[in-house]
């Protein structure tokens, strides 16, 4: 049986953030798929596009104590 291809995908070039610094659009992406969730319910598919973006270009550490965070009430932004 052969296996099955997997398809590799990264963030899209946002014109917002043209710098090779990409720690705003990051952080950015990470806010708006919260945000996107909130006013568009848990799974919304109109969401997933930034919640591909934070995937791709987050370093899990951040995501993971943004996620403490968000738990505890913290505000992010």
């Amino acid at each position: 049986m052969a296996p099955k291809e997997i398809e590799l995908k990264t963030a899209p070039f946002d014109p917002r953030f043209p710098n090779t610094n990409q720690t705003l659009y990051c952080y950015q992406s990470y806010i708006d798929f919260h945000r996107c969730e909130k006013v568009k319910g848990p799974g919304a598919e109109v969401c997933a596009y930034f919640k591909r973006c934070y995937q791709s270009m987050c370093p899990n550490a951040w995501v993971e104590k943004w996620d403490t965070q968000r738990e505890q009430d913290i505000k992010l932004d």
